[in-house]
């Protein structure tokens, strides 16, 4: 018998919120002062999730560890000039059925969510004021004071923080770093067919998930949670 479900903790951008225009825009613009060439949107789009300097550094393998940390600078200012221009994660939309989905899940008392994004705070905060649902989440774990996805250190702080096993928590996301993630500190790993990776990365998963609105269903088939 599975054990009852306890935590669930979603990924921010490609899982949550549709934000590949603001970050495409952010890095394109930072490669562009820098003197790089532009990359294609998908190519960018592949590290979402990833601590800025990794991504950085993934997209520009050749730069050196100044150059990359001078990438990382320039995205932070290029992306906060972004949000001053059009509004930032507000303007980046809920994908369907979100909202609806963590009302539906708030609904059980027993039932803990969090959030485990490559974001810093200051951006998480950001989209939940912007979109009102940060009452949804107990823990918020950020690319601040964790190492880079697919390391495990903000699976297992949320662990610690809402005093649940493993074995009664799964993380919900749209990238492979997402799941590489989730089975490393021993969650069960759901990805999403909407966000920035295709589902064919995501060959770790235990399942994938085609509608968000689908999500409370599944939990309820497979852990008996409401």
């Amino acid at each position: 018998m599975n054990p009852t479900l306890r935590l669930v903790m979603f990924d921010m951008d490609g899982t949550l919120i549709d934000s590949q225009d603001l970050i495409n825009e952010a890095m394109q613009r930072a490669f562009s002062q820098m003197g790089l060439p532009a990359l294609s949107k998908a190519k960018v789009l592949s590290i979402v999730g990833l601590s800025l300097e990794k991504a950085v550094a993934t997209l520009m393998p050749e730069l050196t560890d100044k150059e990359v940390a001078e990438g990382a600078a320039l995205y932070k200012q290029c992306f906060i000039a972004i949000r001053a221009e059009t509004g930032g994660e507000g303007a980046a939309p809920l994908y369907p059925d979100v909202r609806n989905t963590l009302e539906r899940l708030s609904q059980d008392d027993f039932l803990l969510m969090g959030v485990a994004t490559g974001k810093a705070r200051r951006g998480l905060d950001h989209a939940y004021q912007s979109h009102g649902i940060g009452k949804y989440f107990v823990t918020h774990q950020t690319a601040d004071n964790h190492p880079s996805k697919p390391h495990p250190s903000m699976l297992n702080t949320a662990l610690q923080e809402t005093g649940v096993e493993a074995s009664q928590a799964v993380m919900i996301g749209d990238t492979s770093f997402d799941m590489d993630m989730a089975k490393a500190a021993g969650f069960h790993a759901i990805g999403v067919n909407w966000g920035y990776h295709t589902p064919d990365k995501l060959g770790s998963a235990d399942h994938i998930l085609g509608k968000m609105r689908d999500l409370p269903d599944y939990l309820n088939s497979h852990w008996g949670t409401n």
